[in-house]
C-alpha cells in the first residue's frame, strides 16, 4: 500500500505539469502574431462601404469585430426578442451578427428574407427571425446564397483576409489581420465560458477542436 501512495504521490505533480503546459499551449500561447506585409501579401479592401461612414466593409467588419471582443462578451446562448442579445452576453453567431451590424448590415433582417425567399434550402420548420439569424447552420446557407465563397485551404494563405467569414461545422468566427509564422490567419471567436483570448492562432496548435473548415466567405 505504501508502494501504491507513494507512486501516487510521483504521479501526481507530473500529471498536473503536463496538464498545465497542454493548457497553456493549446488554449494561451498564441505565439508571435505576424501582418500580412511579412508575407508580401496585399491586404484587401472593399469597393463598397455599406453603411457610408468613410471606411470600406472589409476593414469595417474586422474593426467592429475588434470592437465587440473588446466588450468582453460572457459566453451564454439564450433567446432574444429582438433578435440580438443585450447586455454583456453572446455566443459564437453574435461575433459575426454584430460585426455585420455594425458595417450596415442587418444580419437579422437580411437572412430573414432570405429564408422567406428560399424556404427549400434551409432546415426550418418555423421560421423565427429572433433566432434563426444566430444558428451557424443557417448562417452557412446564407453566405452560400449572397458572399463570395472563398478557398478552405488554409494554407492558401494569399486568399485568408481579416474581416473573412470562417465556418467550422457548428462554429462560426471572423479572419483577423493577424498571422502565424506560417501565414496562417488567427481568428476572432467566441467558443465557450471563461474563453482567456478571443483572438486566436487556431491552427498553430497541435489540435483542432472545431473540426474542419466548412465554409469560408467575404462579404462582396
Amino acid at each position: 500500500m505504501k508502494k501504491k501512495y507513494k507512486r501516487l504521490l510521483i504521479l501526481i505533480p507530473v500529471f498536473i505539469a503536463v496538464f498545465s503546459i497542454s493548457v497553456y499551449i493549446l488554449f494561451l500561447n498564441n505565439g508571435k502574431a505576424y501582418s500580412s506585409k511579412d508575407f508580401n501579401i496585399e491586404t484587401y479592401r472593399s469597393s463598397v462601404d455599406k453603411d457610408g461612414d468613410g471606411i470600406d466593409d472589409q476593414t469595417d467588419i474586422l474593426q467592429s469585430t475588434k470592437e465587440y471582443i473588446a466588450t468582453n462578451p460572457k459566453y451564454k446562448s439564450e433567446y432574444y426578442i429582438g433578435g440580438y442579445p443585450t447586455g454583456e452576453y453572446g455566443v459564437c453567431t453574435d461575433v459575426v451578427g454584430y460585426a455585420l451590424k455594425n458595417s450596415g448590415y442587418d444580419l437579422m433582417t437580411l437572412l430573414n428574407e432570405d429564408v422567406t425567399e428560399n424556404p427549400e434550402d434551409y432546415d426550418i420548420d418555423e421560421p423565427d427571425i429572433n433566432i434563426d439569424f444566430r444558428r451557424v447552420k443557417n448562417l452557412i446557407v446564407y453566405f452560400n446564397h449572397t458572399a463570395q465563397s472563398l478557398t478552405t485551404d488554409i494554407n492558401d494563405i494569399e486568399q485568408w483576409q481579416g474581416g473573412d467569414i470562417i465556418v467550422f461545422g457548428d462554429h462560426i468566427g471572423i479572419v483577423s489581420n493577424k498571422r502565424n509564422s506560417e501565414g496562417q490567419p488567427f481568428v476572432i471567436h467566441h467558443a465557450y465560458p471563461g474563453q482567456p483570448e478571443y483572438e486566436e492562432d487556431l491552427f498553430g496548435r497541435p489540435i483542432n477542436f472545431y473540426g474542419d473548415i466548412a465554409g469560408h466567405f467575404r462579404i462582396s
